[in-house]
């Protein structure tokens, strides 16, 4: 809860000042950070678009709360999130993947809009084109939840609890893929590494 959820609601509320009724495109949305992200921006009164690589994960953040999805293995993804906004742009684009995928979605940005640094879970560290934040007059935002709870733990207490009202309340319940024993370790890495995961891998000690 701390690591995942904190690290959404930084992200979305401290660091890109999300607004009720904006725009948030998340990338790797049915991952656990993803998902994360999904209920946070939901219940922060936001309109969100789902990234994935399959109808079945896209599916799975609908559950979540996304309003809309979009498999960027059969669309292009830059073309994709704008046309989900009408040709207006996304206003915040949560990406904790990296790689490929982070460049159309910048380009999928709206003017002023903030795109959030959270994560390579790709593997690759994309080299973004710095004259379209220029172009598009917007906001690239590093979310390093680890660092921001040392710097300002007033802040981080305040997120927490939250966080814990909305699980209290019902209004949040995070994903769990599945379940391992400590001696099935080796088997819970390769569920991430091969991507499979819709959710949280918990192992129990």
């Amino acid at each position: 809860i701390a690591i995942t959820y904190g690290t959404a609601i930084h992200g979305l509320r401290d660091r890109a000042r999300l607004q009720p009724g904006e725009t948030v495109a998340v990338l790797g949305a049915s991952g656990g950070a993803g998902l994360a992200a999904v209920e946070i921006a939901k219940l922060m009164g936001a309109r969100v678009v789902a990234v994935a690589s399959s109808a079945e994960k896209l599916d799975i953040a609908r559950q979540h709360g996304a309003d809309a999805g979009v498999d960027y293995t059969s669309r292009d993804l830059k073309t994709a999130l704008r046309d989900e906004t009408g040709g207006a742009g996304i206003d915040v684009v949560y990406d904790c993947v990296g790689g490929v995928h982070a460049e159309p979605a910048l380009r999928a940005l709206a003017w002023q809009g903030r795109f959030l640094v959270v994560g390579f879970a790709s593997g690759d560290i994309p080299n973004l084109a710095l004259n379209l934040v220029l172009l598009k007059g917007c906001d690239v935002l590093g979310v390093f939840w680890g660092e921001s709870v040392k710097r300002n733990p007033a802040g981080h207490r305040a997120n927490m609890t939250e966080l814990l009202s909305w699980i209290a309340s019902g209004r949040l319940k995070p994903r769990i893929h599945a379940t391992f024993a400590l001696d099935e370790i080796v088997a819970a890495i390769g569920v991430l590494d091969r991507r499979e995961a819709i959710g949280k891998v918990v192992i129990t000690m």
